[in-house]
């Protein structure tokens, strides 16, 4: 049975990314899940929060946030710090980021990852980290004297999947976010392990048979989304990549 937007239950959205997109940052990108669009930016500085200075260490940290209408109705923007649900998004995306990165590899410095949502169709955490990790790979790769490929051990990216009108979907659209009965982000390494998993029954509990099922979902999803950083990064004069 085919979604209302055309896709069968376990296909991905059209997934693009285009790297370099800004003119200033080490690293950026604009990663699409479908209508969802997100900027992605790396910056580096040379230097280190006050907690590591001295160790040999290096940071990885996110900030996250949404346009005044990306969404259906204006919001507000939030000029007094981010919102709860916004620090848990950018906690959630430097988690993620730092679980493939050997801070030792990268000097005591710091890579900023900003991620701003320019239109929000469901799925705005997930396009962060997938599109966050190509902003550091990039901007790492530009840090003269270090090895990319050591800093960063993996690629990590996300996808949301669910439960809507009794079925499991991949990559859930706004639509069917807000009326799912079941809502999971899932973040993986390009290896298959998980770095997070983020999980919600609205109204009906489910079993360890659907959880199963829905990480399988979530698995099948992410592995696409990798082999797309994969050859973002690979690449050399290219600049854009989709899938499917």
């Amino acid at each position: 049975m085919t979604r209302a937007d055309g896709r069968a239950p376990d296909q991905l959205r059209l997934i693009s990314v285009t790297r370099d997109y800004l003119l200033h940052p080490e690293g950026s990108v604009l990663v699409a899940f479908g209508a969802t669009k997100v900027i992605c930016t790396a910056t580096l500085e040379d230097k280190v929060p006050p907690f590591l200075k001295g160790q040999g260490l290096g940071w990885v940290t996110a900030e996250y946030g949404m346009l005044p209408r990306s969404t259906n109705t204006r919001m507000n923007r939030e000029n007094r710090g981010p919102s709860g649900r916004s620090q848990e998004i950018q906690r959630l995306v430097g988690r993620a980021l730092r679980a493939v990165t050997d801070r030792s590899k990268m000097g005591e410095r710091t890579v900023w990852i900003d991620c701003d949502v320019i239109q929000a169709d469901g799925g705005t955490r997930t396009a962060a980290i997938t599109g966050g990790w190509i902003a550091l790979a990039d901007a790492v790769g530009r840090i003269p004297g270090v090895n990319a490929k050591a800093v960063l051990r993996d690629c990590v990216a996300a996808i949301s999947v669910g439960i809507v009108g009794g079925r499991p979907l991949l990559d859930l659209n706004y639509p069917e976010d807000s009326t799912a009965e079941v809502d999971m982000n899932i973040v993986m390494t390009g290896g298959g392990e998980f770095v997070e998993v983020q999980g919600t029954a609205e109204q009906i509990p489910f079993g360890r048979s659907r959880l199963d099922e829905l990480l399988g979902l979530a698995e099948h999803g992410i592995r696409q989304l990798v082999a797309l950083q994969r050859r973002a990064v690979d690449a050399r004069a290219e600049k854009s990549f989709t899938l499917p």
